[in-house]
C-alpha cells in the first residue's frame, strides 16, 4: 500500500514513503480526513540525521502488525522539523509542557483541529526501562479517545490555550548594562566544567552562541576569565571524538562530559557556528591550531555538503548500513593494514587499541599533544605533523570506499545564511579566496532559488524540484546577517541592498506590535493552534536575537533610527533571560554587547587596490563591535558613506561613533589609534 509521501521531497519523509503507515505529510488534507473519519491524530516529527527516529520507524512503522493498528485507529502524520520549525516549535513545547522533557522522534496525539492531548517522544516496540510499548500507547489513546471523549478534547484545548499564553505573554520592559553582562558571566563560570570545557555535564553539546559572547567578554575586559574558557572548551571538543579527525566537521553532540563519543550525525548549523568561533578563536589568539580546525570543517563542507549550484545540504546521517557511527570508527588491525610503519605513533596519539575505546571500537580523538609527543621521540615536530596528516589522508581515501551514511540533500535558507556567514568571515580574514567564492556562489544560488519575485523566501529546496513552504524569521533572519558578512568581504552594495529588503519584510511581517520582537512565522502564514514566538537559543540561535542583532548593524549602516529603536526594545525585554540562563540566551547576550560597546561606523572611500592597507588593518583582528561600508569617491550606495571625499586624493577612512565622526585618515598607523 502507497502512502501519501511519494511526492515529497525531504529526504526524512521519502525515508518513510515504503512504511505500510499510511502516512499523510501535514497539512489540510489530513486535518479534513480526520474531522470526517472522527479519528484522533497521530502526529510523528523527526529529521534524517536522527538516530533513534530511524530505530523507531524500524521498530515500529515497518512493522506490519503495528502499522495496521496505526492505519484502522488514527491518521498519521510525518513531519520533518527542519522542514516545519513552525509545527516542530509548537508541538514540541507541548510535549516538553506534558512530560516535562522533549526530543526526536516526537510523537503527539491530537484531535482533528490539531489539539494535543497525549505525547511522548521514542516508544518501544516491547516494554522497557518502565516505558510502555508502543502498541500499548496507541491501544489506551484509542480506549481514552472513545470511552472518554469529553475528558480528552478539554484537556486538549486546555494544552492549545496554554500554548498560546505561551506566546502573548508580554515582557517586562527593561535597562540592558554591564551589570547585565557580568551577571550572565558569573553564572557562567559557575557552570564552567574546568576539566573538559563546556557547561554542566553530559550530554554535552557545542556551546557556540556562548563562547561568541565569552569572546567579546573579552575583548571588553581582558582582565575576566571569559577567554580561558573559551579555549578550554574549544580546545576539548576538537581532540575529543566529536571532532572527525579524519574528514574535519563536527557531530551534533557529546554523550559524555569529555567529547569522546558523539552523536555521530553532522549537522550543517553545528557546523557554521563553530567554524566561526574557531576563526574569532584564532583571530583572538593567533594559535593555529583554531586555525586548523576552521579550515579543516570548511573544507569538509565544500567536499561533501555542498550543491553544485552553490547550496549546501543539511545534514549527514549518524548510521550507514543500519548501525550508528559505523562510518567513522575503526578497529587496531584496519589501522595496522593501512598505515603500516606509521600505525604505531598514530595508535598512540589518536587512542587507537585492540580493546577499543567505544563498544569494542576505536573512536579516533588526540589524546597525545603531536608536538610534546614528538619532542619525547627526539623528532621534528614539523615533520611528525606532516607524517600524521598523510596518515590521515590516507585514512579517508579508505573510508571513502566505506557505505556512506545518508545524506539529507535538502537546502534550507536559514542554515545556508549560516554558512555563507562562515565563509565570507573566513575567507577574508585567512585570505582564501575559494572561501569567498564559495560565499558569493552560495548568496547567488539563495537569490536565484530561494527569493520570490515579491521579494518574500522560501524555506526548502532539493535538486529537481521547485522551492517550497514560506520562509520564517529564522531564514530572513540568518539570511540577511550572512549577506551583511559578505558585503563586509566583498562592498558589493546588492548583498547590503538585499540585506534592506529581508530586514523591511521582517519588520512588515513577523513584528509583534503588541509584545515587541517577532513572530516566528509570517502574518500570512498558514494558520495553526497558535502563532509561534521563540526567544531561547536552541540548537541554533534564536530567530528573534539573530533578527535583533541584525537590525542593529543595519541602524549603523543605514542611519535608520527606528531600527535601533526596535533592536534596543527586544534586547532590553530580555534582560531577566540573559541574567539567570546565560547558556540559552547566548545570541541575546551577544546584541547586548554589541550594543552596550559603543559600535564603531567604519566608512572606506576608495578602490580596492587603494584600500588595501586600510582593509589590513580592520581585518587584522577580531572586531565584533563594528560596521564597515567602502565605495569609490562619489558613490553612496549606503548613508554611511554619504559626504565622504578622499583627502589629498588617497584612501581615506572616516571612523565614527553614533554619527560622529574623528577626522578622517589616510595612513593605516592613524587608523589603528582611532580604533583604539
Amino acid at each position: 500500500m502507497a502512502n501519501h509521501l511519494g511526492d515529497e521531497t525531504s529526504p526524512y519523509l521519502l525515508q518513510h514513503v515504503d512504511n505500510p503507515v499510511d502516512w499523510y505529510p501535514w497539512g489540510e488534507e489530513a486535518m479534513t480526513l480526520a474531522k470526517a473519519e472522527d479519528k484522533p491524530i497521530l502526529l510523528s516529527i523527526g529529521y534524517a540525521a536522527c538516530h533513534w527516529c530511524h530505530v523507531m520507524a524500524h521498530e515500529s512503522f515497518e512493522d506490519e502488525a503495528t502499522a495496521a493498528q496505526m492505519n484502522a485507529d488514527f491518521i498519521n502524520v510525518k513531519v520533518d522539523r527542519e522542514e516545519r520549525p513552525d509545527v516542530d516549535s509548537i508541538y514540541m513545547q507541548a510535549v516538553t509542557a506534558m512530560t516535562g522533557r522533549g526530543g526526536w522522534p516526537m510523537t503527539v496525539f491530537l484531535t482533528p483541529e490539531g489539539k494535543p492531548f497525549y505525547a511522548g517522544t521514542y516508544f518501544p516496540n516491547e516494554p522497557r526501562h518502565g516505558m510502555p510499548s508502543f502498541r500499548q500507547i496507541l491501544t489506551g489513546v484509542k480506549q481514552a479517545w472513545d470511552n472518554d471523549r469529553d475528558n480528552v478534547v478539554g484537556s486538549a484545548g486546555e494544552v492549545a490555550d496554554r500554548l498560546r499564553a505561551l506566546s502573548d505573554v508580554g515582557l517586562d520592559p527593561g535597562t540592558v548594562s554591564d551589570g547585565v553582562l557580568r551577571s550572565a558571566l558569573r553564572a557562567l563560570a559557575a557552570n564552567f566544567d574546568a576539566t573538559w570545557g563546556g557547561f554542566g555535564g553530559a550530554p554535552k553539546f557545542p556551546p557556540s552562541m556562548t563562547l561568541e559572547f565569552l569572546m567579546r567578554a573579552h575583548l571588553r575586559d581582558s582582565g575576566s576569565d571569559a577567554l580561558a574558557m573559551v579555549e578550554k572548551t574549544l580546545r576539548k571538543m576538537a581532540e575529543g571524538g566529536m571532532y572527525d579527525q579524519i574528514g574535519g566537521g563536527f557531530a551534533r553532540y557529546s554523550v559524555d562530559n569529555r567529547w569522546l563519543v558523539p552523536h555521530f550525525e553532522k549537522m550543517l548549523y553545528d557546523n557554521a557556528q563553530l567554524a566561526r568561533a574557531y576563526l574569532h578563536a584564532w583571530q583572538i589568539t593567533g594559535n593555529d591550531f583554531y586555525r586548523r580546525v576552521t579550515e579543516e570543517t570548511l573544507d569538509w563542507v565544500l567536499r561533501e555538503m555542498r550543491h553544485e549550484g552553490g547550496g549546501f545540504y543539511s545534514s549527514l546521517d549518524a548510521d550507514s548500513e543500519g548501525v550508528e557511527g559505523k562510518f567513522y570508527v575503526w578497529s587496531a588491525d584496519e589501522i595496522l593494514e593501512a598505515l603500516g610503519e606509521e600505525a604505531e605513533v598514530f595508535m598512540r596519539i589518536y587512542d587507537v587499541s585492540e580493546e577499543g575505546n567505544w563498544e569494542g571500537h576505536n573512536i579516533l580523538n588526540l589524546h597525545l599533544d603531536p608536538s610534546g609527543y614528538a619532542t619525547q621521540l627526539g623528532m621534528d615536530p614539523d615533520d611528525l605533523e606532516a607524517r600524521m596528516l598523510a596518515a590521515r589522508e590516507k585514512l579517508y581515501e579508505i573510508r571513502c570506499k566505506r557505505v556512506w551514511p545518508g545524506l539529507d540533500d535538502k537546502v534550507l535558507t536559514s542554515w545556508n545564511g549560516m554558512m555563507l556567514a562562515a565563509f565570507a568571515e573566513a575567507g577574508v580574514a585567512m585570505r582564501r579566496r575559494d572561501y569567498i567564492e564559495a560565499a558569493l556562489a552560495n548568496a547567488e544560488f539563495l537569490h536565484e532559488t530561494m527569493r520570490s519575485e515579491s521579494g518574500r523566501l522560501f524555506r526548502t529546496w532539493k535538486a529537481g524540484s521547485e522551492p517550497k513552504y514560506n520562509a520564517y524569521l529564522e531564514d530572513y533572519a540568518y539570511l540577511a546577517e550572512g549577506l551583511l558578512a559578505l558585503y563586509e568581504a566583498t562592498f558589493d552594495a546588492r548583498w547590503v541592498d538585499w540585506a534592506r529588503e529581508l530586514a523591511g519584510l521582517m519588520v512588515i511581517h513577523f513584528h509583534d506590535e503588541k509584545n515587541g520582537g517577532f513572530f516566528d512565522t509570517s502574518d500570512d502564514h498558514e494558520e495553526l493552534i497558535h502563532r509561534p514566538k521563540d526567544l531561547q537559543d536552541n540548537a541554533t540561535p534564536s530567530g528573534n536575537a539573530v533578527a535583533t542583532t541584525v537590525l542593529l548593524k543595519l541602524s549603523l549602516l543605514t542611519g535608520n533610527g527606528d531600527y535601533w529603536q526596535l533592536a534596543e526594545r527586544s534586547v532590553g525585554s530580555m534582560v531577566k533571560f540573559m541574567q539567570q540562563y546565560p547558556t540559552g540566551f547566548g545570541q541575546w547576550l551577544n546584541a547586548a554587547s554589541f550594543m552596550l560597546s559603543e559600535p564603531g561606523e567604519v566608512a572606506l572611500v576608495g578602490s580596492e587596490d587603494e584600500l588595501a592597507p586600510l582593509l589590513q588593518v580592520l581585518r587584522s583582528e577580531y572586531r565584533p563591535f563594528q560596521v564597515v561600508a567602502a565605495a569609490q569617491e562619489g558613490e553612496a550606495p549606503l548613508p554611511l558613506l554619504e559626504s565622504r571625499p578622499k583627502v589629498d586624493g588617497k584612501a581615506t577612512a572616516y571612523v565614527c561613533q553614533q554619527f560622529v565622526c574623528q577626522a578622517p585618515v589616510t595612513d593605516p598607523d592613524e587608523l589603528v589609534s582611532q580604533l583604539r
